[in-house]
Formats: structure tokens, C-alpha cells, sequence
């Protein structure tokens, strides 16, 4: 199995803020660890305690519980990561809930909580890094996204 410093090293991200949304598992768990390799300041929002003190211990990075959905908390979570790093220079929207449901059950509350989950927090990181991106003179807003529907996968109306 090949490790992250196998791969090519990019300067570019020595000392930089990295934020990364749903970093304590899946694809967010490899990013974390990743963007660690390269010498950047991580730092990730996760509603997951017990795994992201897991990945943050494993890591190095900087781990701080934020459920998404809650913008105040997020904005709070956002500022206390710039006390503490910096500014935010590389931004990763990656956070998302993917449990499959069939389109006839799909509920206004569910729908909702969908939206606040996979698509309402990318807006909101955007909006609260913006300003340290202007700052910094430079910066990367990184949203992730599913290919199901090119797939045509069923059971993901939401």
C-alpha cells in the first residue's frame, strides 16, 4: 500500500489553512489525511466526535466538532480555526449524508435536512473564508459532489 508521501509534494501547501468539511470519515478521512502530508495546516468540522478526535490524534490535525446544518455554531467553529491557524486558504466542501430513499417517501423534513446537509453549508464555509481568502491575496473553495445521477443510481432523490 503506497503512502501519501510517495506521491508528488506540492510547496504550495507547506503552512497553508486547509478547512475541510466532513473530515472524520470516508473520502473526508483521506483528505485530512492527505493535505496533512503535504505540510499544510489542517483543519476539519466533523458532527462525529469520537472519530474525529480518532482522525485528529492519527493525524495531527486540528479536530473541532460542528454540526453543519447549525450556521451560528458553524461561523463560530470557522473563527476559532483562523484564531488558532490563520487565515483559511484552501477551503474543501465535502461534507454530505448519502442514505438512499425512494422518491415517493422523500418528506418536506427530510428533504430539508438533505439540503441544510449536502448543499446549505458550502454557501455558508464560501461566505465565511471569503473574506481571509481577499485578505491572504489568493485562495482555492473546493466543492465536492456526487456522479450518482450520471450513473443514473437510484434512490437518491434528495
Amino acid at each position: 500500500m503506497s503512502t501519501a508521501s510517495e506521491f508528488a509534494q506540492y510547496p504550495s501547501l507547506q503552512g497553508r489553512v486547509v478547512l475541510i468539511t466532513g473530515g472524520a470519515s470516508g473520502i473526508g478521512t483521506v483528505m485530512v489525511e492527505h493535505f496533512a502530508a503535504q505540510g499544510a495546516r489542517v483543519a476539519f468540522l466533523d458532527f462525529d466526535k469520537a472519530a474525529g478526535e480518532a482522525t485528529a490524534a492519527r493525524t495531527g490535525a486540528t479536530f473541532l466538532f460542528c454540526d453543519l446544518r447549525d450556521i451560528p455554531s458553524l461561523r463560530v467553529a470557522i473563527a476559532e480555526i483562523r484564531k488558532q491557524l490563520g487565515p483559511i486558504s484552501v477551503l474543501v466542501n465535502n461534507a454530505a449524508r448519502d442514505d438512499r430513499h425512494g422518491l415517493e417517501t422523500v418528506e418536506p423534513d427530510y428533504w430539508d435536512e438533505r439540503m441544510h446537509t449536502n448543499l446549505r453549508h458550502h454557501f455558508f464555509c464560501a461566505q465565511a473564508v471569503a473574506p481571509m481568502m481577499k485578505e491572504f491575496g489568493k485562495g482555492a473553495i473546493i466543492n465536492m459532489g456526487s456522479v450518482s445521477w450520471m450513473k443514473l443510481q437510484g434512490g437518491m432523490p434528495a
